[in-house]
């Protein structure tokens, strides 16, 4: 058997830590009157060729690595493609969108290239303590990235929030870890699953899983954990928002469903039930509250809540199917998410001039291509058939109710119904013809990179509308990682 070196195993996380690390020796190189926009440019070539080496991967054989504290698997690779691509987007979004003359641009570039690095390392980490390693490398980058609108009031705000918050959940992460070890003495997730069972003190055990899930559930913004996010998604940058609104949430759901079924299988009776109310709280809760939103990204924000509901649901599937249909329905959300935020980044701009609903009436006869694809978007979002969202929520739904959760499915339709009203508020504005009067506003450009990002998620979106088969089967060799351990739960 051929020995695979340890370094093939971390080489997605490798070449976006040494691309980081390029753009901020450029930078510093750099004059400060000399444009940043071409080290934008590099941390896209090596985001590309991060995708392209996660791929690569596939080719070895599964095993683990530095100590077992690191895994390469189906499951790995394919949120490693993801988180890779929506980083790509990204940065593709934030090229022609930044403003020419911000002299820190190099250190966003290379930000957005150090979250990722934590983001895909979070999704192959076995080892506790690495995870925790790797939350805090994405969570850091982010932080900053969130307050990089330093000169209006809620960027400072958003980074500020997000920072306190994120910390005081970080830490109900680590004491869960702390605790763990002290039931198991082991901080390895591929262990835990046989000695929790022998564990001495059950009840530590119980208390250690409640702390970890606090940590993970605020990541994803499921509720109760999720009053973070609407103020920080008003405040941050449109293509930050973009980012952090999909790939920390990709990574985080990665990271649940590594400990769910890979440590804690046997608990399933315990976990099962609190999936499902955090679901159900999430999905109502999310849905009432974008209601009442007049601002675009809060709404947004709230419409996000509801959707880490929808995918929660997919944990009441029965064995693997659960896991490919919670796989794909991330799939399918980054790529409609991503979407809209890029068209509503091209259309408010960088200070965005028009953050509310009814600043976006007539966009469709303004920039008949940018109304056409928010159209677009939304229509996912609801989860109309032939685009991503639909067979995301179909899949999340179906999976749940062959898992005995029949109620569970219903309640998402009814949420789902909820959702349509205030996503339908933004369609008629969007389609609807500008007021007599009103003075015309500057139509939105497209630059080549923001054409780009748009089209690469228009495509994704409406490829997992029409031919999902190839992301499912990829979703379903993922779930296949954690076959032994899923027969615990049977």
């Amino acid at each position: 058997m051929t020995t695979v070196p340890d370094i093939f195993r971390i080489l997605p996380e490798v070449i976006l830590t040494l691309t980081g690390v390029l753009i901020m020796l450029l930078d510093a190189a750099m004059t400060p009157a000399s444009p940043r926009r071409p080290l934008g440019w590099v941390a896209a070539f090596g985001t590309t060729a991060a995708l392209w080496a996660s791929l690569w991967q596939l080719s070895l054989p599964s095993g683990t690595a530095f100590f077992s504290t690191v895994q390469t698997d189906a499951f790995s690779v394919f949120f490693h493609v993801l988180i890779c691509g929506i980083v790509l987007v990204a940065l593709l979004l934030s090229l022609d969108t930044l403003p020419h003359g911000q002299h820190h641009k190099g250190e966003y570039f290379a930000l957005m290239t150090f979250g990722a690095v934590g983001m895909c390392l979070m999704t192959s980490a076995i080892e506790l303590l690495v995870v925790f390693i790797a939350l805090e490398i994405s969570s850091i980058s982010t932080y900053v990235l969130a307050g990089y609108r330093k000169n209006t009031g809620k960027g400072p705000e958003a980074a500020i929030k997000y920072f306190l918050l994120g910390s005081f959940a970080t830490g109900f992460l680590l004491y869960g870890v702390a605790m763990i070890f002290g039931a198991t003495g082991t901080t390895q997730i591929n262990d835990l699953a046989a000695l929790i069972p022998v564990a001495p003190s059950h009840s530590l055990v119980i208390i250690a899983f409640a702390l970890l899930m606090v940590g993970i559930l605020f990541k994803v913004s499921a509720a109760p954990f999720h009053v973070w996010t609407p103020d920080v998604y008003e405040g941050a940058p449109s293509p930050v928002v973009a980012l952090m609104s999909t790939a920390p949430k990709a990574a985080a759901f990665a990271l649940l469903i590594r400990i769910l079924y890979g440590a804690f299988p046997t608990l399933h009776s315990i976990w099962m039930p609190l999936m499902w109310a955090v679901a159900i709280l999430s999905m109502t809760v999310g849905n009432l509250a974008a209601l009442r939103q007049e601002n675009v990204k809060r709404m947004l924000a709230y419409s996000s809540i509801a959707h880490a509901g929808y995918l929660l649901a997919a944990f009441a599937g029965v064995g693997t199917t659960g896991i490919a249909a919670a796989a794909f329905y991330t799939a399918a959300y980054a790529a409609m998410n991503v979407g809209i935020f890029a068209v509503v980044t091209v259309v408010s701009g960088y200070e965005e001039k028009l953050p509310l609903i009814g600043d976006f009436r007539g966009l469709l006869y303004r920039a008949p291509l940018l109304g056409s694809l928010m159209l677009f978007f939304l229509v996912s979002l609801i989860g109309i058939p032939f685009t991503g969202g639909f067979f995301g929520k179909f899949y999340s739904f179906t999976t749940a109710s062959q898992g005995g959760a029949v109620w569970l499915p219903l309640i998402g339709m009814l949420n789902s119904g909820l959702a349509a009203a205030y996503y339908l508020k933004l369609v008629v504005s969007v389609a609807q013809a500008p007021k007599a009067g009103t003075p015309e506003t500057a139509k939105p450009t497209i630059g080549v990179a923001v054409g780009a990002a748009l089209a690469l998620t228009a495509a994704a979106t409406l490829v997992l509308g029409i031919a999902p088969s190839q992301v499912l089967s990829a979703a379903k060799a993922s779930a296949e990682t954690f076959a032994t351990t899923i027969s615990a739960i049977k």
